[in-house]
């Protein structure tokens, strides 16, 4: 017998209870029963008290809720997408709030009714929650979810039925496109444009171009949906290798925000926003409504300045200034995750007037606090989303209630708030002048995607963009023809530059204590290369910040018109690279179609 109290007993009541019901218990359930079972059940299990059975799995039958009734251009992508037989991608190109999720479900419907398993892809953790939810209203199965958030122990069950067939709906960010799926029918890759998509390091791979390679080898179709594109996707959508299906218009009686551009230029700032721009805040709180203010800068503030002498706080390990956090009193860096406190006077000069530099969301959250003390004020960036379920809780915080939503780039990625009118983004003066070819896309995305927040529901919708630069043919031509306009005029300058989606580029990066070492391994390297291939090569050069994390990094860039020359020597090139005494020197990795080019 078991002494009273002890875990083997606590376990043996359970499953006497359950039998005694006439049924079993399964492992999930045991997880919310008792902590740390497993180890009494090996424990009952050497004694031949107890016994591991796998139990028959009986797939719930899939019933799609009712739903919003599905307009004519939904109908006729939802009926494309379940009509294909085989392999076949689709690019649902639809704009902000025009129903591409319910295209989505009833896809996926159609994927279960077949028997078939459905794979999700989602760029984002803190959008899994919200797309559960309707995932599991509307089709009344279990949707199981996979995302680094997860421990080893959660993640193992959910692949493991997937195996086994039991995961119908598997909704995931990045490593979930490595699911197993043997009864595969569809895969979705939600938002795919998005960066979160590309591994940077270790294994490098980009989900949704490997969402393409698996919908091909198990012969099923894969959807791409975006509001904005990446312009490789459209520009294989416009040469007919996708289908190209469009959602014009937004879903319901949702209208699309009216867009202002506010030009700063002679006017008083405080904290980055303008007097029209607190004015119009005010004017939609009293209404009721909620704000967002977007800026896609974490931090109090990018630099911390010297006024006497112009010092800026150094990173001692990057080629990059710290960020200033918690009101000025901690300096973080972003790239290596150095900390360290503020200085109280200059270290160059000795003077104590060092004045944060520049608007970051908490200095953005502070001032809106003191603002608006009647409203809630919630900032979501990395720094208050980075535990588990965080994003979630912080947006219930605010529900329904009239408040100023404060946030960066995760704000703006498919989140549905019905009670937003008003967007507000600050500081986007610094995207129009980057020295990557990719800047103006990713630019244009990021305005196209955090303007399609407001007025999703009943209330109409503004849009407001601060800049100093009011005429800039990017801002022109997005407020103007908006985003298609702006891909067309770039695809025709990355056509003339020979840039992707014209040109297909790999990058071999070296990092090293010492740059000869690394420029003497990429030099090697491209000796390797014969003259007379078909790639042009570029470098070595050091990397666009030469320092990171105390090593210094080069680079060589690879680019070619067509994919098979550019793999044709990178398999010959490879293999050789190993074998260079100038290789064991440094760290090295290569980087086939990379999106940045750091």
């Amino acid at each position: 017998r078991q002494r009273a109290g002890t875990r083997p007993q606590r376990l043996c009541q359970l499953l006497a209870d359950a039998a005694a019901r006439g049924t079993a218990l399964d492992e999930d359930q045991l997880d919310d029963l008792m902590d740390d079972w497993r180890s009494a059940a090996r424990s009952l299990a050497k004694r031949g008290l107890v016994e591991r059975v796998a139990q028959v799995h009986v797939a719930p039958v899939p019933m799609l809720g009712a739903g919003p009734v599905p307009n004519a251009e939904q109908a006729d992508a939802v009926a494309a997408i379940t009509g294909s037989t085989g392999f076949g991608t689709f690019l649902l190109d639809g704009v902000t709030g025009s129903g591409k999720t319910e295209v989505y479900l009833q896809a996926i419907a159609a994927c279960l009714a077949r028997g078939r398993q459905a794979l999700v892809l989602v760029p984002e953790i803190g959008l899994t929650p919200q797309t559960l939810a309707r995932f599991r209203t509307r089709l009344g199965i279990p949707v199981h979810v996979l995302h680094s958030g997860l421990n080893d122990n959660e993640r193992a069950r959910v692949w493991a039925a997937a195996t086994r067939g039991e995961a119908q709906v598997i909704v995931g960010t990045r490593s979930a496109v490595f699911t197993p799926l043997p009864n595969a029918g569809l895969i979705v890759v939600d938002e795919e444009h998005d960066g979160s998509y590309k591994q940077q390091d270790g294994i490098r791979y980009h989900a949704r171009d490997f969402a393409l390679v698996r919908a091909k080898a198990l012969d099923i179709p894969v959807v791409l949906g975006s509001a904005t594109p990446s312009l490789e996707s459209l520009h294989n959508a416009r040469s007919g290798r996708y289908v190209h299906l469009r959602l014009k218009q937004r879903a319901g009686e949702a209208r699309p925000p009216r867009v202002r551009v506010l030009d700063v230029r002679k006017r008083p700032l405080r904290d980055g926003l303008s007097p029209e721009v607190l004015e119009g805040i005010a004017e939609h709180l009293q209404r009721g409504h909620q704000v967002l203010v977007f800026k896609n800068r974490r931090g109090y503030a990018p630099v911390l300045l010297c006024h006497d002498c112009g010092w800026t706080a150094p990173c001692r390990r990057c080629d990059a200034p710290m960020t200033v956090h918690a009101g000025g009193r901690r300096l973080q860096c972003h790239h290596c995750g150095a900390r360290q406190p503020a200085p109280l006077a200059c270290p160059d000069c000795g003077s104590l007037a060092l004045q944060p530099q520049g608007i970051g969301t908490e200095r953005l959250e502070e001032h809106l606090v003191e603002a608006f003390a009647d409203y809630p004020v919630i900032r979501i960036d990395r720094g208050t989303t980075n535990r588990r379920d965080a994003l979630e809780s912080q947006l219930a915080r605010l529900g329904d209630q009239p408040g100023i939503l404060v946030g960066t780039q995760i704000l703006a990625k498919g989140h549905d708030l019905p009670r937003l009118t008003l967007v507000v983004v600050v500081g986007i003066d610094e995207g129009l002048f980057s020295a990557d070819f990719r800047a103006s896309e990713k630019l244009a995305q990021q305005l196209i995607q955090v303007a399609g927040r407001a007025g999703r529901a009943t209330d109409p919708g503004e849009v407001w963009l601060q800049t100093h630069h009011p005429g800039h043919p990017l801002l022109e031509t997005l407020v103007h023809g908006g985003y298609h306009a702006f891909a067309d005029a770039e695809l025709q300058q990355r056509d003339a530059a020979g840039f992707p989606p014209f040109a297909h580029l790999a990058l071999l990066r070296a990092e090293a204590q010492q740059v000869e070492h690394a420029n003497a391994m990429l030099t090697a390297v491209r000796g390797l290369i014969a003259e007379d291939a078909p790639v042009e090569r570029f470098g070595p050069m050091p990397a666009p910040m030469p320092r990171r994390a105390g090593y210094q990094r080069t680079q060589l860039l690879l680019s070619a018109p067509k994919r098979q020359p550019l793999h044709a020597v990178l398999d010959a090139m490879v293999p050789r690279i190993h074998g260079l005494p100038e290789a064991r020197k440094v760290r090295w990795s290569l980087d086939v179609d990379p999106t940045d080019l750091y």
